[in-house]
């Protein structure tokens, strides 16, 4: 007699998908300036102009253990005159199992900081609010086109590389 398991097969486990697992998410930088206080806070000008840089790093710890680091750089303006800087770099070890050797660059360094980018959002809406301004909420970032972009910069084409730096 056979023994039946829960995927209807006879015996048999059905082989695993890739499984990513996020074992840890931490804070590892964050720097907030506010170069002109208290005068940026007393003057009621035009909303500043925000530009942001996104970039992403993963390092493999093991031979299943990754650290993806997504760093957001944002300086707010008001005219010519700085409003705000924020820096803030924030970290995930991550698990990887079952994944093609293609594919682990990119749940490394656009799906990681996909799951993780809630975070670093509330933290930097946290900060800028702390900071005496009204907290910034920045849009959802398509870290696909990160890593695309990224790549392009380094002359690179094609899907996102392992993280093995």
């Amino acid at each position: 007699m056979s023994e039946t398991t829960a995927n209807g097969q006879n015996g048999a486990a059905a082989p695993a998908g890739p499984t990513l697992t996020i074992n840890a998410q931490y804070l590892r930088d964050l720097s907030f300036e506010n170069p002109r206080a208290p005068e940026s806070l007393l003057a009621q000008g035009p909303q500043p102009e925000v530009k942001i840089e996104v970039e992403v790093k993963g390092r493999q710890l093991n031979p299943t253990t990754f650290e993806s680091v997504t760093s957001i750089k944002l300086e707010a303006r008001q005219g010519e005159q700085v409003a705000f800087v924020v820096e803030a770099d924030y970290a995930a070890v991550v698990t990887i199992l079952n994944a093609p050797q293609d594919l682990i660059g990119a749940l490394v360094l656009v799906e990681t900081p996909r799951l993780t980018f809630p975070f670093i959002r509330n933290i930097i809406a946290s900060a800028t609010r702390d900071g005496g301004f009204p907290p910034l909420l920045i849009n959802p970032i398509d870290f696909a086109e990160v890593q695309r972009r990224s790549a392009a910069a380094q002359g690179l084409t094609g899907t996102p590389p392992a993280a093995n730096a």
